[in-house]
């Protein structure tokens, strides 16, 4: 999330409205912060986050709660849809590059899926590195994923963007023929090839580079961390077979978009049923972007209606 180090290609590629909101993120989150201590970091993107913040719509509702898990409880906050039952839940795992964010960070989105697919939508506060590395955020998110499962009663669709995007996914492949009805990331890390695609073409994006990237995983990952740990790096799977329908949805101007595509490829050819989309002339984390900037506001429409679809069991391409 470091700013835009200078517009070079995106000058005329990216509408103004999108710029205007590049410049608010860079405001709010200049490019020192990335060499800030962790606190620091999080601080920062906490005010950032607040200041986007669009309040929550009509007729949902929230209550936070506690998952118990090994040694220690993982805060969630629960939306649902005020005065009629909910016919499946989303199990939402927020971005933030595994160091940032939390239940508040997204709010407002998580409130807003509730409001648009009258789902119930769960956000799992997960442990965050460098304090807790890897494997600390995919074991939380394994089990918040048991917990929906053992208690909600209803079809569970997984649900993330970016770092989120990737435990979504992670938790899928673990979890495969079991659970979730469906799996719906946005702008994911899934840990794909680094010299070709969108990481070559992206590599200095408005709002996250290669360089982000890179800072990011190294945050996150242990000392001898294998790189083929698909946990870790869900692309590095060697089985995509029995994985839930999968819809990823992607920016063009992102170095991770490239990722999308190659997660669709692999669980198609395994016989499964996967859909990606990659949203033209968007940048990473335009979820933000989605009430001032028209293209934003049309991908989280359809990042909406494909989470309804695949809540109630049907295939929505």
């Amino acid at each position: 999330m470091t700013a835009d180090r200078h517009r070079g290609k995106y000058e005329t590629r990216l509408d103004p409205a999108l710029w205007a909101y590049i410049d608010s993120v860079n405001a709010w989150y200049p490019p020192e912060v990335i060499g800030l201590p962790i606190d620091k970091q999080r601080a920062v993107y906490d005010r950032m986050c607040r200041a986007f913040h669009q309040g929550r719509p009509p007729g949902v509702k929230a209550s936070d709660g506690l998952v118990a898990a090994s040694g220690h409880g993982i805060p969630i906050r629960h939306y649902q849809p005020a005065g009629k039952a909910a016919r499946a839940m989303v199990l939402y795992f927020h971005g933030g590059g595994f160091i940032l964010g939390g239940l508040d960070s997204h709010d407002d989105i998580c409130a807003e899926i509730c409001a648009g697919t009258g789902f119930d939508v769960v956000s799992v506060d997960y442990r965050l590195a460098p304090e807790h590395v890897h494997p600390a955020a995919f074991d939380d998110a394994m089990a918040a994923f048991a917990w929906a499962a053992e208690t909600s009663g209803l079809p569970l669709v997984l649900c993330g963007e970016s770092a989120g995007g990737n435990l979504a996914a992670a938790v899928a492949q673990a979890t495969r023929r079991r659970a979730a009805i469906g799996q719906l990331l946005i702008y994911p890390g899934l840990g794909g090839d680094e010299s070709s695609g969108s990481y070559v073409e992206h590599a200095e994006a408005p709002l996250l580079s290669v360089g982000d990237i890179a800072f990011y995983r190294n945050v996150r990952s242990a000392k001898r961390q294998s790189s083929d740990d698909p946990t870790l790096s869900p692309l590095r799977d060697n089985d995509f077979s029995g994985l839930p329908p999968t819809v990823i949805i992607t920016a063009e101007c992102d170095p991770l978009s490239s990722d999308g595509e190659t997660y669709r490829d692999r669980i198609v050819a395994a016989g499964g049923k996967a859909w990606w989309h990659e949203e033209k002339r968007l940048v990473h984390s335009f979820l933000r972007a989605r009430t001032t900037v028209p293209a934003a506001a049309e991908a989280f429409a359809r990042i909406i209606a494909a989470i309804a679809s695949l809540g109630r069991g049907e295939w929505p391409y």
